[in-house]
């Protein structure tokens, strides 16, 4: 298979999942352990402004994802829309109210008020955290799509074990993700909570991951797409998992903990899209059925036109959300006088 503008366009989406796991990640880790690491209004108030700068700035990465899979693969985004439905509704829905609560939840001094928008970033996170793996988890164990590309799953179909585990799976690697970034960004008494909650979380999320990888030799065709030896890419996610939960136990190399489970995410989700290729949804009725980067894409032209609209703006792109987060890059201190209402 010569490289083309259907395998770079496959590569580039990828990458901007990658790119959203990433930097969301740690934002629904933050969201999902909001109730549990705030005990007061004020320490409540500080976990949000670590990530008040950013959270909005991250979920760009999932709507260019979108725009790119309508635009370079039409069939794949009208099957994956059409199918996954539902799941994806309550994953907007979850994005709205974590988006709404981010504005609203200052708009009053009333602590139920408070209370209420601090339990709808907590569910906010946790809808989509959950189920984009469970998402991703079905797309590489295969749906019932037809010869015509209607895909026949139902809701009940999606919720299988396997996608729920790589949805907890999900849960609990982005909560520990989230607790090592609240340690780096916050001060005090919170900093200690937070390195102490991740001591908690991270065996959990490790043998929920190692769990997972182990399911997919049964519920996906990774022995008779990649074979028994799956490459480097789960073996790493896994090597520097195990290393990040090492610096987590002893305390220390916060930053490295953090780029180390960054890299796990990155490497998980780009395992995932390599499970797939060159399909881009794997049919469980009929092999023949999967939607590919070749009967799912746009035409060679439209593939070029937006490559080269891709060259020119993605840096732009990156290099501001760069300058963004070395602009914000200070810890946040639990005290009135230095946080934003």
């Amino acid at each position: 298979m010569t490289f083309d503008l259907n395998i770079l366009w496959f590569i580039l989406i990828a990458v901007l999942y990658i790119g959203f796991f990433v930097l969301e990640g740690f934002d629904f880790g933050v969201g999902l352990l909001l109730p549990v690491l705030g005990r007061t209004d004020l320490e409540r108030r500080a976990i949000i402004n670590t990530i008040g700068p950013h959270w909005d700035g991250n979920e760009v990465w999932l709507l260019t994802a979108g725009g790119a899979t309508f635009a370079a693969f039409p069939h794949w985004y009208a099957t994956l829309f059409s199918g996954f439905y539902l799941p994806l509704f309550l994953v907007l829905v979850g994005l709205i109210i974590r988006g709404v609560a981010f504005e609203f939840r200052s708009k009053s001094p009333g602590a139920q008020w408070r209370r209420l928008w601090d339990w709808g970033i907590f569910v906010g996170s946790l809808l989509p955290a959950l189920l984009f793996g469970v998402a991703f988890a079905n797309l590489t164990r295969g749906v019932a799509i037809d010869a015509d590309m209607n895909m026949r799953s139902s809701l009940f179909d999606l919720l299988n074990l396997y996608s729920l585990l790589g949805g907890v799976a999900g849960v609990l690697l982005f909560a520990t993700y989230g607790a090592v970034f609240l340690s780096l960004k916050l001060t005090g008494e919170l900093e200690t909570r937070a390195a102490g909650l991740a001591r908690r979380l991270w065996p959990f999320a490790a043998v929920a991951q190692i769990l997972f990888f182990g399911a997919s030799y049964l519920e996906t065709d990774l022995l008779t797409h990649i074979g028994i030896n799956p490459g480097p890419l789960p073996f790493a996610m896994l090597a520097t998992l195990l290393v990040a939960g090492l610096f987590i136990l002893r305390g220390r190399n916060r930053g490295w903990t953090f780029a180390l489970l960054a890299f796990t995410i990155a490497a998980q989700t780009a395992f995932t899209f390599g499970l797939l290729f060159p399909r881009v949804m794997i049919s469980s009725l009929d092999p023949a059925y999967s939607l590919t980067i070749y009967n799912a894409s746009s035409s060679p032209y439209t593939l070029t036109v937006m490559s080269v609209v891709a060259l020119l703006f993605v840096p732009i792109v990156v290099g501001y959300q760069i300058w963004t987060y070395w602009v914000f890059r200070k810890r946040v201190e639990a005290k009135p006088e230095g946080l934003v209402y």
